[in-house]
């Protein structure tokens, strides 16, 4: 995987483990036009090793269709608040079941705090088929702009200070 931008290895790591806001996917539509949505995310690595960014959806959402034509996407996960920064990158996807909602539970509590809740009732619903989007990243590039924007806001250096 080929990484540029200010932040090390372990330091996108960190980023992208602790941010809670959606990651925005891209990918083709069948007709080859641009799409992009946004989906709840982990960072986690595989088996052997290998960084994934994860995201759950139902098994009838159209990007799986898309995805299931054109795997590759790009994606970024950044904050809406100055000083801005963040990841983008682009890799390939791949579909597969979670009939056990696994990775849906994971991300209920994630980004709301437990499954306990209407959304989490809803969407985790015996009748409703789950699906994982497992992107394999090629190229990541990360940027920073807290140093130029120091006084535009602060923030907490925590995620940013480990070097590889």
């Amino acid at each position: 995987m080929k990484r540029t931008g200010p932040w090390s290895a372990s330091e996108t790591a960190a980023y992208l483990r602790e941010t809670t806001v959606p990651v925005r996917l891209a990918c083709r539509t069948p007709d080859d036009h641009p799409w992009m949505l946004s989906l709840w995310y982990e960072w986690t690595e595989n088996g052997d090793g290998t960084p994934e960014l994860r995201c759950a959806t139902g098994a009838d959402a159209d990007v799986i269709r898309y995805l299931r034509g054109d795997p590759e996407v790009a994606f970024e996960v950044s904050e809406n608040d100055p000083p801005y920064r963040g990841v983008r990158g682009r890799g390939t996807a791949t579909i597969e079941p979670d009939d056990s909602k696994t990775l849906l539970r994971s991300l209920l509590e994630r980004y709301l705090g437990g499954t306990d809740n209407e959304l989490g009732k809803k969407l985790l619903s015996a009748d409703r088929e789950e699906v994982r989007i497992r992107v394999t990243p090629e190229r990541l590039h990360t940027w920073d702009f807290t140093e130029r924007m120091r006084d535009v806001g602060e923030r907490d250096e925590t995620a940013t200070s480990e070097k590889d």
